[in-house]
């Protein structure tokens, strides 16, 4: 009986094999210019995307750093007693009751508040000024920002001594006057008002200045020039708080349930998808939930912080959550098989093993989520932080403003001109506060990393 024979193997003949080659060798200019039309486009992409980048930052930039910088009259205010007639401020009296003390009190403040300070500033002015125009105060007030009456008035009543003094300072300039003096005005000054601007600015009493008041006043209709930020910067710290108190520890909780001791069956799969699902919503519907819940529900009072935290925590829980669960994900098996092994429990594995291995991922993740917070404007819109508040707040369930709101009132406002710039200004502290929490979890996430 024959053995069957093995099929024949191809045969490869050298001319074959050299056929082939240069069919390859053939086809490798094109792959060549292929691959580089392909990275010339990764590389075009890359370019278009860092340009249109340094575009927007530049032209933010532009517009909004010299906000930073107020037209201000720097000369020396008199406290003319001639001009403030009120008596020194009241002392505690032997037998007086509080109630008495404080009702005289309130007496001498309205007092104060009735006082010329108005006249004050005029005089201060007219110190610089040719002699006729000593005929138009009212006018002559009108270089000056209301606001500044009120700083005097309250630097007497912080500081009595100071009657009968002179007092160098700088004075803010109003509005139209600052924006003529820059050069931005769309509309001139009139004649008196331009040709005293041009005598201060030619003596060297109206120049530019560090504004201060940016970042040390709160917003304000009826001094514009004395708008400031600093109510919004509070009510942002006070929801960026808010948001790491309450996202940060829940989220990671819920993480560490869901990774390490939830059973796997269709609920944990159904609550890991709308988790997933949650980190995209838009922005805004969680600003229709949280109006639902927080002020209507339970009656939570509207423009405040606290429900503006609450809104943000529930749209940051989901990424702080994801953030959690990749970072404990990465840890590898052999860490909770080694803890288990030496006899500790499951708890013991979780809070002395893998949650201080996973805390960098877990820090990066919540201030990238707080970063990402601290810009919305859309779920504030909803709960009321679109109103004009004047104030500081105190606490977080009093009325404030917001950074992202800020911005969007002075964009809209009518004197343009002025409230464009400061409101590039404060994107401006938003980049710079944004930017300092993603620098913070860079260095968080070196500082801690571990590589295995």
């Amino acid at each position: 009986m024959t053995e069957p024979q093995p099929a024949p193997a191809c045969e490869t003949t050298p001319d074959a094999a050299a056929v082939r080659l240069a069919r390859i060798r053939a086809t490798l200019p094109r792959r060549h210019a292929r691959e580089r039309r392909f990275r010339a486009l990764g590389r075009a992409a890359v370019g278009f995307g860092v340009l249109c980048v340094v575009f927007l930052f530049a032209s933010i930039l532009v517009k909004g750093v010299p906000a930073f910088w107020q037209a201000q009259m720097v000369t020396e205010v008199y406290f003319d007693p001639a001009r403030i007639r009120v008596p020194p401020p009241p002392q505690p009296q032997q037998g007086e009751t509080p109630a008495q003390f404080q009702a005289r009190e309130y007496d001498w403040r309205d007092a104060l508040a009735a006082a010329h300070w108005e006249d004050v500033l005029v005089d201060a002015l007219l110190a610089h000024l040719p002699p006729d125009a000593a005929q138009h105060r009212a006018q002559v007030a009108r270089l000056v920002t209301r606001g500044e009456r009120y700083r005097v008035r309250d630097m007497l009543a912080d500081d009595f001594s100071l009657l009968g003094q002179r007092v160098p300072l700088a004075l803010l300039a109003d509005a139209h006057v600052d924006v003529w003096f820059k050069g931005t005005a769309q509309e001139a000054l009139p004649a008196e008002l331009r040709r005293w601007a041009e005598e201060l600015r030619a003596r060297g009493i109206l120049r530019l200045q560090w504004n201060s008041a940016l970042l040390t006043h709160a917003d304000s209709r009826a001094s514009p020039a004395s708008a400031g930020l600093a109510g919004a910067l509070v009510g942002s710290l006070y929801m960026m708080v808010i948001v790491l108190v309450l996202s940060v520890p829940v989220g990671v909780a819920s993480a560490i349930w869901l990774e390490e001791f939830a059973p796997k069956n269709r609920w944990t799969d159904l609550i890991e998808v709308n988790i997933n699902n949650l980190a995209a919503v838009p922005s805004i519907i969680f600003g229709l939930l949280g109006a639902a819940i927080f002020i209507n529900a339970l009656r939570l009072p509207m423009s405040a912080p606290l429900v503006g935290g609450l809104v943000l925590s529930l749209m940051t829980l989901p990424t702080v959550i994801i953030a959690a669960r990749v970072s404990l994900q990465a840890i590898p098996g052999s860490i909770r098989q080694a803890a288990l092994g030496i006899g500790a429990s499951r708890v013991q594995t979780v809070f002395h093993h893998l949650l201080p291995l996973a805390l960098p991922g877990i820090l990066t993740g919540a201030i990238l989520g707080v970063a990402r917070a601290i810009g919305e404007a859309a779920p504030l819109l909803l709960i009321g932080m679109s109103a004009f508040v004047g104030s500081v707040a105190e606490n977080p369930l009093e009325p404030s403003a917001a950074l992202p709101m800020q911005i969007y009132l002075w964009q809209g406002n009518e004197l343009r001109t002025f409230f464009e710039p400061r409101a590039c200004a404060a994107i401006v502290v938003l980049l710079v506060l944004m930017l300092g929490l993603n620098a913070l979890a860079i260095f968080l996430r070196r500082r801690f990393e571990r590589r295995w």
